[in-house]
């Protein structure tokens, strides 16, 4: 049976003649910092003082010993990065050059000093792009010429950090005569029946060469098995009665284990183990009246995908462990997420990552790891890019929460609109990857699952790669230059990116730039602030709404994440409500790598923001919203909370439960002063998975000219708000309320804080990591009326008197 020799003690970093500890998995900054020989990057402006690092080359260092009987002896290092050459016993016995991969060294009879030495990046994709010459970026480094982490590069919302070293496990395999060199599990199901199909290849030792081989697999009691001569074999098996794996809040997410080993005549010689799930998955791209759809079909039910997208944690990726894997995508299960989309300027992410999927029922879409450049087509480019991408079809093709392979970020759009195509004046730059290469790749070795070329792509060059008609749309023209009313603009097919920058929580800033007085512009603000003209845009942003706050950072702070969740839910709520022409958001961002400002609704600490809170709202599986224009139609100008016309509203009931939803909306025109003006109630009853709209009656419709009116429509818990005109124009009442804590009994570290409203309070916000760095509140942004309450449950709270509460309470408050 195969032996396996883990190498990840004893290691070594080299530098300036001194032999440091290294750890492995890991990389050159996080040992430096070890070493106490560098400081945390992430923390003021230090980034700028560790740029050297990516500059250097560097060398990791261990000696080997080991004892096998075993015919054959191999080194695998499943990840390197990345241009690296690999000497064992004084031997040369590799180079590679691409993060990305998984690589194999035959090290037989070899012992000793163990070294991998690191290049530069910056030199070898400077040797790369001399031989295949420039190509255009939408960032000045040179990402696109080097098969490695794209946003280690710097990206608008990340550092330049250009990392080296032994970022995944390293071993010795001892084995003999045969072992599994793939697996690939093919997985159906058809009339309740699993299907199961494996086919796999083995690698011989020359004494193995010709000899007979027996292979089995095992799923759930059932069992298949084949002898065979040659190099490949093929096993089918049925798993009667198989119970299906739903994504979450379809069903559950039963998990088998599934078994292969690999035997001669003379006993066991390898084995390999996943766990699968039986389900069925298709991408329906037919041509409609309204253009051309991207629907996701999971066993035979059309999803509306309630997405995210990911980048990796942290920039120094070998810090993210698999409870932190699992931690931040709880938080997104919390959210009401469904899908989570692998960005392509990161990596493909370890397998705890898809495990955690597959168990919490969050269906993944990965993109091939592509994003915003135009890359060279020749090699040493294209034998790297077509031994990745097979690589990791085969190792994450066992995780039933994978549902689409997409093959790049924004490059078929970028050639088409960003000036690329006269800079390349008929070089290649990437077409032939995502509409030949990665297409055959995939059919080749997982037709089970779908395929799309780009994000965004309207299916052909018939059509403009980002038309909303067509396939997948990013819309980004709102953030950058309008506002967020102009979401309602249009009703795209599918808006696989969108989002709002917000700074990180005030505990994360005050960790991240120690001793600063903030500022918007303050240095480390700046610094922390990676998208361009992005305080520019945040400061846009915020005054359409608001008077623009001047020398109140913490009036700012609130204001930029009142509008960050106001400018997601707007357009969640807009597209939801048109289902099923738009079937699916996946909002820009989930997460962060360090502490900055940015468009994710889990900042840099891990700490939540209030659109995460909003995402739980906007993605519960029933949600009712208020949308600017008469009868079914909810398009129109205005943006339904706060700059409408109020020229006619849609009250747009959204069930996308599995049961029939029968409620009565009571709806109520108010004034600001919290008196009622007219009050109605309407009985609607929506079906699963559907939409109702219905027009407000006129007299329920707030004068569009009144700074004093606000529709409230209330059913079931929930609420949905109209204010016909921008915050800045509003008669808001100064906010009156009481403040009560409570502390929670047997649990001391938690209060429940409860607000009584005297006054309507719009966006009532609990900063909760004001009391400490702990602290977090279970409530985001909430609207009461006069009258109304709110209890605020804190976890990790240090003791706290009602004066505390009260300096960390914000709502909105233009007097």
């Amino acid at each position: 049976m195969k032996d396996v020799t883990q190498l990840t003690d004893g290691w070594s970093l080299l530098h300036d003649g001194e032999s440091l500890p290294a750890a492995v998995p890991g990389c050159v900054h996080t040992d430096l910092l070890a070493a106490g020989l560098i400081e945390d990057p992430y923390i003021g402006e230090r980034e700028k003082e560790v740029a050297w690092i990516g500059r250097r080359d560097w060398t990791y260092r261990t000696e080997v010993a080991h004892d096998s009987a075993h015919e054959r002896t191999d080194l695998v290092f499943e990840g390197l990065d990345t241009a690296a050459t690999v000497t064992f016993a004084g031997r040369t016995v590799g180079t590679t050059r691409n993060m990305h991969r998984t690589h194999r060294f035959d090290v037989t009879g070899l012992a000793g000093e163990l070294d991998v030495r690191f290049g530069s990046a910056y030199d070898e994709a400077d040797r790369v792009r001399a031989l295949t010459g420039d190509r255009p970026n939408v960032y000045p480094e040179p990402s696109q010429y080097i098969r490695k982490m794209a946003c280690n590069f710097g990206w608008d919302w990340g550092p330049t950090l250009v990392t080296a070293g032994i970022w995944r496990p390293v071993r010795l395999e001892h084995w003999s005569t045969a072992r599994l060199a793939s697996v690939r599990p093919l997985v159906t199901v058809e009339d309740g029946t699993g299907r199961v199909e494996v086919r796999l290849t083995v690698e011989r030792t020359a004494g193995g060469a010709g000899r007979t081989l027996t292979a089995a697999v095992s799923v759930d009691g059932a069992v298949a098995e084949v002898s065979f001569e040659g190099d490949e074999a093929v096993l089918r098996l049925d798993v009667p009665g198989a119970r299906l794996w739903w994504p979450r809040g379809y069903g559950e997410q039963p998990l088998y284990d599934l078994g292969v080993t690999l035997r001669d005549a003379d006993g066991p010689l390898d084995s390999w183990q996943r766990r699968i799930g039986f389900r069925t998955v298709e991408l329906d791209r037919s041509a409609d009246e309204h253009g051309t759809g991207f629907t996701l079909v999971v066993n035979g039910e059309r999803l509306f995908a309630r997405g995210v997208n990911w980048i990796p944690d942290d920039a120094f990726v070998t810090r993210v462990t698999p409870e932190r894997y699992r931690t931040r995508l709880a938080q997104a299960a919390d959210a009401n997420i469904d899908l989570v989309r692998i960005w392509g300027g990161g990596i493909y992410e370890d397998d705890a990552f898809y495990d955690a999927c597959d168990e919490l029922g969050l269906l993944v879409w990965q993109d091939f790891l592509f994003a915003c450049s135009a890359y060279p087509e020749e090699q040493p480019l294209r034998g790297e890019i077509d031994a990745e991408a097979r690589d990791n079809v085969v190792r994450l093709m066992p995780h039933p929460s994978l549902v689409l392979w997409n093959g790049n970020n924004e490059n078929l759009w970028g050639f088409r609109d960003w000036d690329w195509e006269p800079a390349l004046a008929g070089d290649s730059w990437g077409e032939g990857y995502y509409l030949g290469l990665l297409p055959r790749i995939v059919a080749e070795l997982d037709p089970t699952r779908p395929y799309t070329a780009g994000s965004p792509w309207s299916g052909s060059w018939d059509h403009h790669p980002n038309d909303p008609a067509h396939g997948t749309h990013h819309s980004w023209e709102v953030w950058n230059r309008q506002d967020y009313a102009e979401y309602r603009a249009d009703v795209p097919r599918f808006v696989a990116e969108f989002g709002w920058q917000a700074p990180p929580a005030m505990a994360t800033l005050r960790r991240a730039l120690p001793g600063e007085t903030l500022a918007p512009d303050s240095p480390g603000m700046l610094h922390h602030q990676k998208a361009e003209d992005g305080n520019g845009k945040l400061d846009r942003g915020v005054a359409r709404h608001f008077p623009l706050p001047e020398g109140d950072f913490d009036r700012w702070h609130h204001l930029t994440q009142v509008v960050q969740a106001r400018a997601v839910a707007a357009g969640i709520e807009h597209w939801r409500s048109h289902w099923p022409v738009c079937a699916g958001t996946v909002v820009w961002q989930l997460n962060d790598c360090w502490p900055v400002s940015s468009w994710a609704a889990i900042d840099g600490d891990g700490r939540l923001k209030p659109l995460h809170h909003e995402l739980r709202r906007v993605y519960a599986d029933r949600l009712l919203t208020l949308l600017p224009g008469s009868g079914s139609d909810a398009g129109g100008d205005g943006d339904g909370d706060g700059s409408g016309t109020g020229a006619g509203l849609t009250l747009a009931v959204v069930n996308q439960s599995a049961t029939e939803w029968r409620t009565s909306v009571a709806l109520r025109r108010l004034e600001s002063g919290g008196g009622t003006l007219h009050r109605a109630v309407l009985d609607v009853t929506a079906a699963p998975r559907s939409v109702v709209r219905l027009p407000v009656p006129d007299g329920l419709v707030p004068d569009g000219a009144s700074a004093k009116e606000f529709l409230a429509a209330d059913a079931d818990g929930l609420r949905a708000l109209h204010f016909p005109v921008p915050d800045k124009d509003f008669a808001y009442p100064r906010p009156s309320y009481d403040v009560g804590v409570e502390p929670v009994p047997g649990q001391g570290d938690r209060v429940d804080v409860v607000v009584s409203a005297h006054t309507l309070l719009r966006d009532l916000l609990l900063q909760a990591d004001r009391f400490g760095p702990s602290a977090a509140a279970d409530t985001g942004l909430v609207t009461l009326l006069p009258g109304e309450q709110v209890r605020i449950r804190v976890t990790g709270c240090p003791p706290v008197t009602e004066a505390d509460v009260r300096a960390a309470l914000f709502c909105v408050d233009t007097a």
